[in-house]
């Protein structure tokens, strides 16, 4: 039928007809090639109802049904097609969907854009193919999808037959993980919604998807296995969307190589990697990152079945002591608070438990569970009263299989009769790692209680995620900021000019250009002093010799004006010079850095750390996308590893961080008034004495 009389089917939205067809077509259908024999055997698994159409271009009989030569020969509305054909194939394919009006198809084929630029080229032409048949492609390059809520898969390997419950939906870049989340989660009898994978991306990305299952009301999180992001502003504005659905996104991503950045001459260049601004990117959008496949599903299907808890605090319980200490350093750990428990709730534990049990948090129930279990419920009932206490959790294996006297279900059913009373989360978690079979999960399930077999390790590490804050509104730049300045901050002294117009504190530092000149700032600043060059073409002063620290007197530091001039001449003989910063030499305090750069991926980048030579060698630094509030600054001050030191350390007086915070957000707010053209702009050492906040030298790094 030409396409022009073929009827046209509503689209909602724009990848409907691709994710939940109402008709199918496997376009290179053969009984003797396995995709093709997986995908039909997982339409009829999952028992989809609408017609599948088989195309070959011989016709004939294929799994048992008439095929036939084309998709347009057809004659019958097609919504998604599996284009199982070879890539020299797929224009001719392409343009048989065309004619028959096909809304969507997944490609199969590889050697594409993954084999080099002649692959690209060739997948380039594909996608501008489907752009002008008004086709969504997924691939190529890739396994498919399966819509277990709609019963439509489009998947070229063997797939378990959906689960109730549905939960969590499976995103990935990579067909072959795909399969193998979807085998663990059928593992843990955790139900998934949606099995997507997008491979070489020609047309729906990852951004796609996750916008995709944001707006379907089945899927409660998301799991995503990520290689590279391709379109970083649909991400972000995907996954806000996704927070926005109340879909916690959880993310597995591989990769660590540093950021082809023009910056690495600079300590921000060297520091600030593509991984570690993805970790940033995180935090700002509220992803749980994780780092092994089994945590994507665990932490998933807890953020399907609790959601975010809104407070840190839990009550860990168990039948043993030892398990206790250990979930407790894990706790810790993973950032789960286990809080002490009220006065009262300790004296009516001391009501519940049998003499020789100690009421505390974790709560080990002692042996004397084993023949009075009902101690299990009452201790939930009590335990979750306190207010301290936002999530509980009790180890316990979940049975297998009806052991003939019902001691296990007994004691399940006990924890779910505490888990009914207690009006918070709770979750029921194995000891360690173990499958969840199909009496274990009916077991919980009629019990209406949350289980997982992750095990103590891994589901405490799922809860640190949970207990986290989901993403908040990034903070806009601040109105009535000092303009950028009308030519590029190049030298130390006027990239600290700059930062003093947008309120950070800076060392006074005029410029000299004689010796004699030296002799009067100094005097008029008081000694000691510190001479420093100021080169646009010395980014290194130290290197250049174009430092002199500690200057007692007038003779020293004219003297030193003149060594520095020597220096710096002969270690860049055509550097150009504007003369010799003076400032007051200070003593004691912290040394802190504070540095920004520009990702080319996902824009400017703050990172600050412990100044000096520390910032290099301890590699201690915390990092967020700009812009940045004052919560955030005290947030990475905190999670430092040296931040001990900013509290008194060895006798020095404390520093006041809510200072450290407003000067680093001016310095932030400094560099974004610099524009698109500024690669970065580092403070380092940012000194800080008590409340005093002082930025001792400044650079930037600009793009040619």
């Amino acid at each position: 039928m030409p396409k022009e009389t073929m009827p046209a089917m509503p689209d909602t939205h724009s990848l409907n007809r691709l994710f939940a067809p109402r008709s199918i077509a496997l376009v290179g259908a053969k009984d003797r090639s396995i995709w093709s024999v997986a995908s039909f055997d997982n339409l009829k698994r999952f028992g989809f109802e609408g017609p599948v159409h088989l195309i070959n271009p011989k016709g004939g009989t294929v799994h048992g049904q008439q095929a036939a030569t084309s998709c347009a020969a057809v004659g019958e509305p097609i919504d998604a097609a599996l284009l199982m054909v070879p890539e020299a194939a797929l224009p001719e394919a392409m343009e048989d969907l065309r004619a028959a009006n096909v809304g969507g198809a997944v490609i199969l084929s590889a050697g594409f854009a993954e084999t080099g630029e002649e692959g690209a080229e060739r997948q380039r032409r594909v996608a501008a193919l489907a752009r002008e048949a008004g086709i969504r492609l997924i691939g190529p390059n890739c396994l498919g999808f399966a819509n277990y809520v709609a019963k439509s898969p489009l998947w070229t390997t063997p797939l378990r037959r959906p689960m109730p419950g549905p939960t969590l939906a499976i995103v990935s870049q990579s067909g072959a993980v795909a399969s193998q989340l979807e085998q663990f989660a059928y593992q843990q009898r955790i139900a998934v919604t949606h099995l997507i994978s997008t491979g070489n991306e020609a047309d729906v990305t990852i951004a796609d998807a996750i916008g995709y299952l944001a707006q379907q009301p089945e899927p409660r999180s998301i799991a995503l296995f990520l290689e590279t992001i391709r379109d970083p502003a649909g991400f972000r504005a995907a996954v806000e969307a996704a927070n926005a659905a109340g879909k916690p996104v959880t993310v597995l991503k591989v990769g660590s190589s540093e950021a082809a950045a023009a910056a690495a001459q600079t300590h921000t260049g060297s520091l600030v990697g593509d991984d570690s601004v993805f970790d940033a990117l995180c935090r700002d959008l509220g992803i749980a990152r994780v780092h092994s496949l089994e945590d994507l599903i665990v932490t998933s299907d807890l953020f399907a079945r609790l959601g975010r808890i809104g407070g840190r605090g839990m009550s860990l319980i168990a039948m043993s002591g030892g398990m206790c200490e250990i979930a407790l350093d894990q706790a810790e750990k993973e950032g789960v608070t286990i809080p002490r428990l009220a006065p009262p709730t300790l004296a009516a534990l001391r009501e519940t438990l049998p003499a020789f049990a100690t009421p505390s948090n974790p709560l080990d129930l002692t042996g004397g569970a084993m023949l009075a279990p009902e101690l299990i419920a009452s201790s939930i009932a009590e335990v979750a009263k306190d207010p301290a206490i936002d999530v509980i959790g009790f180890v316990f294996d979940a049975p297998l299989k009806d052991d003939g006297r019902g001691f296990a279900r007994r004691f399940v059913e006990h924890v779910g009769q505490g888990f009914s009373a207690a009006g918070k989360p709770c979750l029921m978690m194995s000891h360690t790692f173990m499958p969840v079979n199909g009496y274990a999960r009916e077991l919980a399930d009629e019990l209406g209680m949350v289980y997982s077999g992750g095990g103590v390790d891994g589901c405490l590490r799922a809860l640190g995620h949970l207990t986290r804050p989901a993403a908040l509104p990034r903070p806009a730049a601040r109105q009535g900021a000092s303009p950028a300045p009308a030519e590029r901050p190049t030298t130390e002294r006027a990239v600290l000019d700059h930062l003093a117009r947008h309120g950070v504190p800076v060392v006074p530092g005029p410029v000299v250009g004689s010796a004699a000149e030296a002799v009067q700032a100094a005097g008029e600043m008081g000694y000691p002093v510190v001479l420093k060059i100021a080169s646009p073409d010395i980014a290194h002063k130290t290197e250049a010799g174009g430092v002199r620290l500690n200057l007692q007197d007038a003779e020293a530091v004219a003297a030193a004006h003149d060594a520095i001039f020597a220096s710096v001449r002969a270690y860049k003989p055509d550097a150009a010079i504007d003369g010799v910063i003076v400032s007051p030499m200070r003593r004691g305090g912290v040394e802190l850095f504070a540095g920004t750069m520009r990702d080319p991926q996902w824009g400017p980048v703050l990172a600050i750390g412990f100044g000096g030579i520390f910032v290099e060698v301890l590699k201690d630094v915390s990092q967020r996308l700009l812009p940045v509030s004052e919560a955030d600054v005290l947030e990475m001050l905190g999670e430092l590893r040296g931040a001990p030191m900013l509290d008194g350390f060895r006798g020095a007086p404390p520093v006041d961080r809510t200072a450290v915070a407003k000067a680093i957000v001016a310095i932030g707010e400094a560099a974004l008034a610099l524009g698109h053209d500024l690669l970065s702009l580092e403070v380092n050492p940012l000194l800080v004495e008590g409340s005093r906040v002082e930025a001792l030298d400044g650079l930037t790094n600009w793009d040619k």
